[in-house]
């Protein structure tokens, strides 16, 4: 590279900060640095000229005057046509006739007659007005004249002046020529100026109107969260749906759209209204316009929602208030009143709001219950806040697995007569025999004899999805997971929801993000509550709630992830829907591991004490006796039939089939008799574990 260096100073001169040597690096492969042309520069500058925030805001206010203007014109044009012609009255008469109302229409029928005549009249008068107004001139004019000379005689008389007779009369015709001159003068610059006060006024009016696209209104205008729902504000946002059918019946109707609205009431945070849709309408093309509705009435899309009532060619809109649906609800009614109780019979779990702002109570009485939704939208905290009511019921027995297993329900230990947790295949399998033998707990009492009455028996699974989809196999090749005929877990379930209901063994699941794979089709439709929080897809929806729920209107998929926590779509006939509707919204109230803790606390202290299983033991090998004593735990007595069901869940194989016959045999050998107790057989600890200790002592005694 010294070929390419130049030295611009001498050899001789002493080196210098000023004449320091400037190395000029010379590449002879760097290609040469062409100028930008003149024409690209200049266009450059337009574009930026062009796109900046100043010339697009000049740009909106000179389209939006202009518009002002134009349409200012066009609407009082049809206010002045409106005024001189029948055309108000006819469009009234098709309005009323869309509606089907023909007394209505019959009604604006004698009204156009009347005016018609009226309009007659008033034309068939003017044919005469010329010659009467030209006689009353005349007559006026004669009058006006006598009058003042008879002034100016009066005057003349007066001052003794011949010539005051004319006075008044001249003094008229000076003020009249005043006038003229007044007129002459003013004419020019009004001639000149009327034009633009006309446009003024046309202006004013287009601009009270808003008549201009919303790309050219104001930000505030255009921008308008928050504005009050009137009908003019639901007709436009319908009118500019995109439905060409429906703009066109709009601008046909007489009362600008309004007769398709029903009342506007208010909702809780928002209002409702019911909308007919005009013939050649179909409910479904509003439906799939949520969006733009929402943007037409300056709302966001999670703040509209759109229902189907019984009615033909209506749709219900909810409108929230802006802003409304991001602030959470109030506490729990668990939370803050210690003294409730639950009934698990005739009462409803206290669970949230609807979006009109009323209390959402739901009935869990001899209903499957199932909840999905995306991870983290408040499945595991919605679906527990319905335990812990029923939990103040204590006649109401647990069996949960929760396959996720970092302590969501950890405080049922104590209360849940089984309780596994842990998101393992082994965790799997046990909460698979759990489900087994609340299926031989539910065939035992099947076999009851008629009119039994049982405690219910509550089989919660959450994030059931893991037990469906766990590939493990038993002794017998027999799959844990899976859909198929011999998949334990699916069959448990099925065998639950065909004939649970009516013993009052009912199946709770939550699960994650619902597909085929992870939540069979069986087993979802086997359900009788069906809830959903926010989901991905409208597929997705389908799964969760059922074909009639979505096409009604339900929409979990349009719910925000991450910010409608809570929020979940119900279809339940345990809760009351509007009539019309297949589903209600919910915001759910949130319950915190705390709060929760409180509640169980207070459960667990209506129980005489519950001894609650982390494990299933299947070992060949069992004790009665020592079972018997297992399942009682610290409890002083438990009732006969609670400890047979506590034993099937404990070894369904063992216990399973189990009568009060085979019980009392076992109790009486050991000289532990069951016993009455306020009129119920009971089992006595004391007796138990006396029992037990002389066993012990016998066989230690017999080894010696």
């Amino acid at each position: 590279m010294s070929e390419n260096v130049v030295h611009l100073h001498k050899p001789t001169d002493p080196p210098t900060p000023e004449s320091a040597p400037t190395l000029l690096t010379v590449v002879p492969d760097a290609p040469p640095v062409r100028p930008v042309p003149l024409w690209v520069r200049s266009g450059r500058a337009v574009k930026a000229v062009a796109t900046h925030e100043s010339t697009r805001a000049a740009a909106r206010a000179a389209a939006r005057h202009g518009l002002y203007t134009f349409n200012g014109g066009r609407i009082v044009a049809r206010r002045a046509w409106d005024g001189r012609t029948g055309a108000r009255y006819e469009r009234m008469i098709r309005a009323a006739e869309a509606a089907g109302n023909l007394e209505a229409a019959e009604e604006w029928e004698e009204r156009l007659q009347r005016f018609r005549a009226a309009r007659h009249h008033r034309r068939m008068d003017l044919l005469h007005s010329p010659v009467e107004a030209a006689k009353g001139v005349a007559v006026g004019a004669g009058m006006s004249v006598g009058v003042l000379v008879a002034l100016g005689v009066v005057m003349a008389v007066n001052t003794g002046q011949v010539a005051d007779v004319i006075t008044p009369l001249s003094a008229t015709v000076d003020f009249i020529a005043l006038l003229i001159r007044i007129v002459q003068v003013v004419w020019g610059p009004a001639l000149t100026i009327g034009p633009f006060l006309a446009l003024l006024a046309l202006w004013s009016v287009g601009r009270k109107q808003h008549a201009a696209p919303v790309w050219a209104l104001p930000a505030n205008v255009r921008n308008g969260e928050g504005e009050p729902i009137t009908p003019s504000i639901v007709v436009k946002a319908l009118r500019d749906l995109g439905v060409p059918a429906l703009r066109n019946a709009i601008k046909e109707m007489g009362d600008a759209g309004a007769s398709m609205l029903g009342p506007i009431t208010i909702a809780g945070c928002g209002v409702e209204v019911d909308v007919t849709l005009p013939s050649g309408v179909s409910t479904i093309e509003v439906q799939n316009r949520r969006r733009k509705l929402a943007e037409n009435l300056t709302r966001h899309e999670h703040e509209v929602f759109i229902t189907i009532p019984t009615a033909a060619r209506t749709v219900r809109l909810w409108v929230a208030d802006s802003g409304a649906l991001d602030e959470p609800i109030g506490p729990s009614p668990l939370v803050t009143d210690d003294t409730m109780t639950a009934d698990y019979a005739k009462g409803k779990a206290p669970w949230g709001q609807d979006l009109r702002g009323d209390a959402a109570a739901l009935s869990l009485y001899q209903r499957h219950l199932l909840i999905t939704g995306l991870s983290n939208q408040g499945k595991t905290v919605a679906l527990r806040s319905l335990a812990l009511w029923l939990s103040l019921d204590r006649s109401v027995q647990f069996l949960m697995g929760d396959l996720k297993g970092v302590g969501d329900w950890a405080m049922f230990d104590g209360l849940a007569d089984t309780l596994i947790q842990g998101p393992t295949d082994e965790h799997v399998i046990q909460v698979t025999e759990m489900v087994e033998g609340a299926v031989d707990e539910m065939n035992r009492r099947i076999q009851a004899p008629p009119g039994t009455v049982f405690p219910p028996l509550i089989v919660l699974v959450d994030e059931a999805q893991v037990a469906f989809m766990c590939p493990a196999k038993d002794a017998e090749k027999r799959p844990y997971g899976g859909s198929k005929a011999n998949s334990r877990y699916f069959m448990a379930v099925r065998k639950i929801h065909n004939q649970g209901r009516a013993v009052n063994v009912l199946m709770w699941q939550g699960t994650q993000d619902p597909t085929n794979e992870n939540l069979p089709k069986l087993v979802r439709e086997g359900a009788h509550t069906r809830a959903s929080l926010a989901l991905g897809t409208e597929s997705q929806a389908r799964m969760a709630l059922g074909d009639k729920a979505v096409d009604g209107g339900a929409a979990p998929n349009l719910l925000r992830p991450g910010l409608d926590q809570g929020t979940l779509v119900l279809a339940s006939s345990g809760i009351a829907i509007p009539a019309g509707q297949s589903s209600i919204t919910v915001r759910t109230h949130y319950i915190d591991d705390d709060a929760a803790e409180v509640i169980t606390d207070r459960a667990k202290a209506l129980r005489d004490g519950v001894t609650t299983l982390h494990a299933i033991d299947r070992s060949v090998e069992h004790d009665p006796l020592a079972d018997i004593a297992a399942v009682i735990g610290d409890a002083p007595r438990v009732r006969t039939k609670d400890v047979l069901a506590r034993l099937a869940a404990r070894n369904a194989d063992a216990y399973g089939s189990w009568s009060f016959i085979d019980l009392k045999r076992v109790l009486d050998d050991a000289g532990a008799e069951p016993h009455k107790s306020d009129g119920v057989m009971v089992v006595s600890r004391d007796r138990v574990v006396r029992a037990l200790a002389n066993r012990d002592g016998e066989a230690s005694a017999s080894a010696e």
